[in-house]
C-alpha cells in the first residue's frame, strides 16, 4: 500500500502537468520504489538515480568534487547539486534529492546518525534543508522518503 505522502505527490504533479525525477543516496531507491507502487505514476515520474558513492554523485549527477571535499556528501550543498543534476539528467520539470547517514555507523559529532539533507530544484529555483531523524536505519530511511514527498509537494505548490 503506497504511503499517503507519495499518493499526494503523484496527484500534485499530475494536476500541474509536471514530471519529476529523483537523486537518492541513503534511501537506495526507496523513494522511486514508493512512487512506482502507485498506478499511473509513469505519467509524472521519469526515474531515480541511486548515487550511493561519491564517485557516482560526481559521474552521474555532476556533483563537483570540490563540493564533496568542502562540505561532504551529507550537506545541503551536495543535495542542491544532486537535485540540479537530476533535473539535467532526466529532463524533468522538478527533482528531489536525498543524502544522509542512516546508520548505525557513519555518524560524527557534527553529522550524527539520522542527519539527512534534501533539496528540490526546478533547474532555476532551489530549496534545501537538513533533518535530524530518530530511530534505526529503516526508520531514518522511511522518514526520509516521507519528508522528500512532502518537500516536493510544498515546493510545487508554492509553499516553499
Amino acid at each position: 500500500m503506497p504511503r499517503s505522502e507519495a499518493v499526494q505527490l503523484v496527484e500534485a504533479l499530475r494536476s500541474r502537468g509536471l514530471r519529476m525525477s529523483a537523486a537518492e543516496s541513503c534511501t537506495g531507491g526507496m523513494l522511486g520504489a514508493e512512487i512506482t507502487s502507485i498506478p499511473g505514476a509513469s505519467d509524472v515520474f521519469l526515474g531515480s538515480a541511486v548515487t550511493y558513492s561519491n564517485g557516482s554523485k560526481t559521474s552521474v549527477l555532476g556533483v563537483r568534487e570540490s563540493t564533496l571535499t568542502a562540505h561532504g556528501a551529507v550537506s545541503t550543498e551536495t543535495a542542491r547539486e544532486m537535485a540540479r543534476g537530476s533535473v539535467k539528467a532526466y529532463g524533468s520539470d522538478v527533482a528531489v534529492s536525498i543524502t544522509g547517514i542512516a546508520g548505525p555507523g557513519g555518524g560524527t559529532a557534527g553529522k550524527p546518525v539520522g542527519t539527512v539533507c534534501m533539496a528540490v530544484s526546478d533547474g532555476e529555483r532551489e530549496v534545501a534543508t537538513r533533518f535530524a531523524f530518530d530511530g534505526d536505519r529503516e526508520a531514518v530511511r522511511d522518514q526520509s522518503v516521507r519528508e522528500a514527498c512532502r518537500l516536493l509537494v510544498d515546493f510545487i505548490g508554492g509553499r516553499l
